[in-house]
């Protein structure tokens, strides 16, 4: 959403306009699941960019000519709790976590290894919360 000034009858006001009517802009982690769900949602028909058959992620210089500012949502996760890393080496392994870096975006865990802890910091798109 963007604020316009629009004029009707010699007064001014400020309103909300739709910055891109029509279409939506998702910021998401890409896997054969995410996809998935996002070509399946109804009411999805169609994806801007090449025709192959999957979509075509967005430059950081096109978000921000497009005016669009990047917003850092916090994780929803608590030190002790328990999440499955689903990216590098220790991919599929159960982890407990020790620290959280909202603002580098990171958290660091322990992986139960051969009756150890070993410590790993992962970023937040490398785990997956246990419910």
């Amino acid at each position: 959403m963007e604020e316009v000034i629009e004029r009707k009858d010699d007064k001014e006001k400020v309103v909300l306009k739709k910055k891109f009517p029509g279409y939506v802009l998702v910021k998401m982690v890409m896997t054969e699941d995410t996809w998935y769900i996002v070509r399946n949602t109804r009411g999805v028909t169609g994806f801007v960019g090449a025709k192959s058959n999957n979509p075509v992620p967005l430059t950081d210089e096109e978000v921000r000519a497009m005016g669009i500012a990047e917003t850092q949502a916090a994780i929803d996760l608590v030190i002790g709790e328990s999440v499955k890393i689903i990216a590098t080496p220790f991919k599929g392994f159960p982890a407990t976590v020790v620290e959280i870096h909202n603002d580098k975006r990171k958290v660091k865990v322990e992986v139960e290894m051969f009756g150890r802890a070993t410590p790993a910091e992962l970023d937040f798109n490398q785990i997956e919360k246990i419910y």
